[in-house]
């Protein structure tokens, strides 16, 4: 099925957040553009648009974001309960490697000026815009058979050294972008047995919230 063929809908039952299932070959930059388009075109308070996109490609800043996430890796496994530490062994946590290309989704606060219009009373429109962003590229992805990956196993301080992220630039995500073999059907958190998705009905309320 080509992108064109392909609904909203059906793109977002099939997303994935991908880790093994990346092929090794690196997306093609008329493919990547295309997606980092759809990114661009999110919504955003006041039409702040406070992102930005660095791409990362060099294979020696890949390996050194891989190490420095594989050790926060450990650190968090080895502050779980045994039983959980366990369920989490087998659980992969990132492709940085594998897929070839990195995307480190950045917010500007500052982006739109002093008064950014609906800011102001809810100031984290600003990041969830950013947000936004991700879910377009996620799905555009998707669309295109490129599998996505959000890593978030790191220190923001870290990151910001690594691509050089100046003064008041904050990274939001570190994308792992690549084609793939294939999605899974079933998420991994639940193929693994971390965590099982909650049903639609549990999660709608009528005119109250319902405990």
């Amino acid at each position: 099925m080509c992108a064109e063929d392909l609904s909203v809908y059906e793109a977002i039952r099939m997303r994935r957040d991908v880790r093994a299932e990346f092929t090794g070959d690196l997306v093609d930059d008329a493919t990547l553009w295309r997606i980092l388009d759809a990114a661009h075109r999110a919504p955003s308070v006041g039409n702040s648009q406070p992102w930005d996109f660095v791409v990362v490609h060099e294979h020696a800043t890949l390996r050194k974001f891989a190490d420095h996430v594989a050790q926060k890796r450990i650190e968090f496994r080895d502050a779980l309960p045994p039983d959980r530490a366990a369920t989490f062994d087998p659980i992969k946590i990132e492709g940085i490697t594998e897929s070839g290309t990195g995307i480190v989704v950045t917010y500007d606060h500052d982006r739109g000026g002093p008064q950014v219009l609906g800011r102001a009373t809810v100031p984290e429109t600003g990041i969830y815009s950013a947000v936004l962003a991700i879910q377009n590229l996620w799905l555009a992805a998707t669309a295109e058979q490129i599998g996505v990956g959000w890593v978030s196993f790191y220190d923001a301080e870290f990151l910001t050294d690594l691509v050089g992220l100046p003064d008041g630039i904050r990274p939001v995500a570190w994308l792992c972008v690549g084609p793939v073999h294939e999605f899974q059907r079933i998420p991994d958190l639940e193929r693994f047995g971390w965590r099982t998705g909650r049903p639609l009905t549990d999660a709608v309320h009528q005119e109250t919230f319902r405990v």
